[in-house]
């Protein structure tokens, strides 16, 4: 089975879970990372995360995945909250996220700068638009590597 396929299986898995507990299925991500496969859940509710939530959900996620054993190869769970500088990637992010401030990184510079940071306005028609300095910008989304919130103290 492929990784996206995993992700997507173990969603599946997850959403009853999620519903009984008030809580967010922020991603899901099966990857390698050198010789070891991690299965990674990310999880948000209304107040934040709590270790003890973490822990509900890998001890409930683990009974599962033995009833059902998606997975052939040995694999590392972990199971968070997205932090507070989280990545925002769907478009219920951008909506949720609207006015507050992001950093956002390109893939290639323009104007010999590939980092930008602003308060988000939203993802509108493909690309994400933030204000920084009181000037509007717009970048397509396929040109964004990673949009996330700021961390300002």
């Amino acid at each position: 089975m492929k990784s996206k396929n995993i992700a997507e299986t173990i969603e599946e898995f997850l959403n009853p879970m999620m519903e009984e507990h008030a809580f967010e299925l922020v991603e899901v991500d099966f990857a390698k990372e050198g010789s070891n496969w991690y299965l990674r859940v990310y999880l948000d509710k209304e107040g934040g995360i709590t270790i003890e939530d973490c822990e509900l959900v890998s001890r409930g996620l683990e009974k599962i995945m033995d009833e059902h054993d998606p997975i052939e190869q040995p694999y590392i769970l972990e199971v968070s909250s997205p932090g507070i500088d989280r990545a925002l990637k769907t478009e219920k992010d951008f909506k949720k996220y609207a006015g507050r401030t992001v950093e956002l990184r390109l893939f290639k510079p323009i104007d010999s700068r590939k980092e930008f940071q602003g308060t988000l306005v939203g993802l509108i028609d493909g690309a994400i638009v933030i204000t920084e300095e009181g000037q509007e910008l717009t970048f397509p989304k396929k040109s964004v590597s990673n949009c996330k919130l700021s961390v300002v103290f």
